[in-house]
């Protein structure tokens, strides 16, 4: 990609939990999604170099709005409401569930969704379920397993492989990550760069 800051070029636009008060459907955006505890803020402050661009919280399921971060050439990161978290009221998640499925389901400039997932439990029902709305609206997806750090490198490689036997889809990266470590940056950003270079 020319702006070769594109990504550090980052900053917060809005927060919404209404399809009403998503910015306008222009341009190109990519989503980010997983559990509550998967490391996804941790994961946007990695690739933008912004520290404290996406909040991070000791807390799971601080996240129940989706955070807009604008980048430069009408790009947007998008930050979903963790998910997976018992302690939020039920109410609370189904309105989540019925945001996501139209965010999903409706939005022109989404051009695809980091999925990050803990590479030590592997993929959730919740998981499955963002899979699912992927596959069937045609949006490609990368999945992280984050955290690899926790892991010895054959370990992290046997859970690598057990992922993509079981997703088996063509339309569905999957690679090993780490948000401290910065394993995987140069793979996430080649994936990010195509998604934001794409034509459609």
């Amino acid at each position: 990609m020319n702006e070769t800051n594109i990504y550090r070029s980052a900053e917060f636009l809005l927060s919404a939990n209404k399809i009403v008060q998503l910015p306008p459907d222009q341009g190109k955006e990519v989503a980010f999604a997983g559990r509550s505890n998967a490391g996804k803020s941790s994961v946007i402050n990695t690739i933008t170099n912004i520290k404290s661009l996406a909040r991070t919280s000791k807390i799971p399921g601080r996240t129940q709005l989706i955070n807009f971060f604008t980048l430069v050439g009408n790009r947007r990161l998008a930050d979903l409401p963790g998910y997976g978290f018992a302690k939020v009221p039920v109410k609370v998640r189904q309105q989540w569930g019925k945001t996501l499925r139209m965010y999903f389901e409706t939005r022109q400039s989404l051009h695809g969704l980091i999925l990050i997932v803990d590479i030590r439990r592997e993929l959730s029902e919740e998981d499955e379920q963002m899979l699912e709305w992927c596959r069937v609206n045609y949006l490609p997806v990368r999945i992280l397993l984050n955290k690899a750090d926790k892991l010895s490198y054959s370990a992290a490689k046997q859970t690598l492989l057990r992922v993509r036997q079981r997703i088996g889809e063509q339309n569905v990266g999957v690679q090993i990550f780490s948000a401290l470590k910065k394993t995987g940056m140069d793979e996430l950003q080649n994936q990010l760069d195509g998604w934001f270079l794409i034509e459609k």
